[in-house]
C-alpha cells in the first residue's frame, strides 16, 4: 500500500489528456447543447482583455516586426514548418494590424546568418508588405539570428521618428542562441533611453536576454505553445499600447491628400487621363509611375497609398476615414455589466434573439440600460466598438468623457 501511495504522484505528460470527458455533463433533457454555450462564453471572455480605468493609447504607431530565418525555423513543431506557419500568421496580422490602427506604419526586418536586413520601409501600404510575405516561401534558412544587431537596425530606423507616434519592435524568434558581435545589454539600454517598446514572441522556449528585453523596454513577451497560440499572441500585439506617461500630449500637424483636377482644355467632360508622375513612395525603387494619386496639399508630391509621411515637406498625410476608425481607441465602449438571467429581457437588443435558458449570463449597458446576449457583446467589444443601444439615441452617442475619464 506505500508503494501505491507514492505512485499516486504522475507527470505532467502524463496526465495532460486523463479523465478530459468528466468536464462534460448532460442535462437533464440528455442534451450538452448547454455545457458547450458555457464553454464558449467563457472562452470568449477570456480572450476579452478588460481596459483598466481611464488609459491613455497612441493612435499613431511605427512597428517594426523581425521575422527568424535561421536554421531554428525549419523545425516542424508547426506545420507544415515554424517559417511557413509564420509567414500564414503574419499574412493575417497584417491586415488585422492596418484595420485596427489605420494612421500606423508598419515595416519588415529579417533575422540571418548573425545579419538583420530590411525586407520593407515603414509603409502603410498592406499589398507591399503582403507581398514580400508570400515571396518569402521558398528562401533558404540558414546560420544563427543576431538579436543585438536586429536592435540596432531598429533603433536606427526608429530613432529619427516624431515623438508623437509610439515606436515599436516585435521579434519572432525562434532560436535559443544568439550571436551577437558586443555587449547586448548596452544596446537594450539605448533602446530603453529612446523609449523603444521592445516585445519578443518564443517560437522554442523561453530565452533570458528576450525576457529581460521585454521587461526593461516595457514590452510583451510570450512562448508559443502550438499554432492557436500562436496566432492569439500576434493578434494581441494589433491593439495599441498604453502611452508612455513621460510624453506630453501636443498637436500633429496632418494633411488631407487629394487627387488633381483635371487640366486638359481639350476635355472639359473630365475623360482624359491623368498626366502621368512619379510616386514618391516607391522613386528609390523605380516604380510608382502613372498618373492616378494623392497628392500633398502642402507640396504637391503624390502617394499611391495612404497615411504616409511626406518626404518632401514631412506632412503627416492621412484621410478622414482613417481618423474616424481610429477613434475607438481613444473613447472605447464601456464594459457591459454582467447579471444573471433572471427574465429581465425577452430578446436581444442587437441580434433580437430570444433568450432561452441556455443563456445563464446576460449583458446590460450602464448607459442605455439595454441587454445583450454574450456573442453580440464580444462583437460589440472586439470588433464593432459602438453600443448598437447607444447609437441609437444621439443624445447618450454624442456625448464625450471629461478630463477623468467618465461618461
Amino acid at each position: 500500500m506505500a508503494d501505491d501511495d507514492q505512485d499516486t504522484k504522475e507527470y505532467r505528460w502524463e496526465t495532460g489528456y486523463e479523465k478530459t470527458w468528466e468536464a462534460i455533463k448532460e442535462d437533464k433533457d440528455g442534451l450538452v447543447a448547454g455545457l458547450v454555450a458555457e464553454f464558449a462564453q467563457k472562452a470568449a471572455k477570456k480572450a476579452a482583455v478588460p481596459r483598466r480605468g481611464p488609459v491613455r493609447l497612441g493612435m499613431m504607431r511605427h512597428l517594426l516586426v523581425a521575422v527568424d530565418c535561421s536554421d531554428a525555423m525549419n523545425s516542424q513543431d508547426l506545420k507544415p514548418s515554424r517559417f511557413l506557419c509564420t509567414l500564414k500568421l503574419l499574412e493575417k496580422f497584417v491586415e488585422e494590424y492596418f484595420d485596427q490602427n489605420p494612421l500606423s506604419q508598419l515595416g519588415l526586418i529579417l533575422m540571418k546568418n548573425k545579419r538583420a536586413e530590411k525586407l520593407t520601409e515603414l509603409s502603410g501600404n498592406i499589398r507591399k508588405h503582403i507581398k514580400a510575405l508570400q515571396g518569402l516561401s521558398e528562401m533558404s534558412l540558414s546560420g544563427e539570428p543576431s538579436l543585438q544587431n536586429t536592435l540596432e537596425l531598429a533603433g536606427r530606423i526608429l530613432k529619427p521618428l516624431p515623438a508623437h507616434a509610439s515606436r515599436e519592435l516585435l521579434v519572432l524568434f525562434a532560436s535559443l542562441t544568439t550571436c551577437d558581435p558586443g555587449d547586448i545589454n548596452t544596446t537594450i539600454q539605448l533602446l530603453k533611453t529612446e523609449g523603444i517598446r521592445c516585445s519578443v514572441i518564443g517560437l522554442a522556449a523561453e530565452v533570458r536576454i528576450c525576457k529581460k528585453l521585454c521587461q526593461d523596454t516595457g514590452g510583451e513577451y510570450g512562448v508559443v505553445l502550438d499554432d492557436v497560440h500562436y496566432r492569439t499572441l500576434l493578434l494581441d500585439s494589433t491593439s495599441p499600447p498604453p502611452r508612455a506617461r513621460a510624453l506630453d500630449a501636443g498637436l500633429v500637424k496632418m494633411g488631407f491628400p487629394h487627387s488633381a483636377p483635371p487640366t486638359d482644355t481639350s476635355d472639359p467632360a473630365g475623360n482624359a487621363d491623368p498626366p502621368i508622375s512619379v510616386c514618391m513612395c516607391h522613386l528609390e525603387e523605380g516604380e510608382g509611375v502613372g498618373g492616378e494619386g494623392h497628392l500633398c496639399p502642402q507640396c504637391r508630391s503624390k502617394y499611391c497609398s495612404l497615411p504616409a509621411q511626406c518626404r518632401t515637406c514631412g506632412l503627416t498625410l492621412a484621410s478622414a476615414p482613417h481618423l474616424a476608425r481610429s477613434y475607438h481607441h481613444l473613447f472605447p465602449v464601456d464594459p457591459y455589466e454582467e447579471l444573471p438571467n433572471e427574465g429581465q429581457a425577452q430578446y436581444c437588443f442587437a441580434c433580437l434573439r430570444t433568450f432561452t435558458d441556455l443563456d445563464k449570463q446576460i449583458y446590460r449597458c450602464t448607459r442605455c440600460h439595454e441587454f445583450y446576449c454574450w456573442e453580440c457583446e464580444s462583437v460589440v467589444t472586439t470588433t464593432l466598438h459602438v453600443c448598437p443601444g447607444c447609437s441609437s439615441r444621439p443624445h447618450l452617442y454624442q456625448r464625450l468623457p471629461d478630463a477623468s475619464g467618465h461618461i
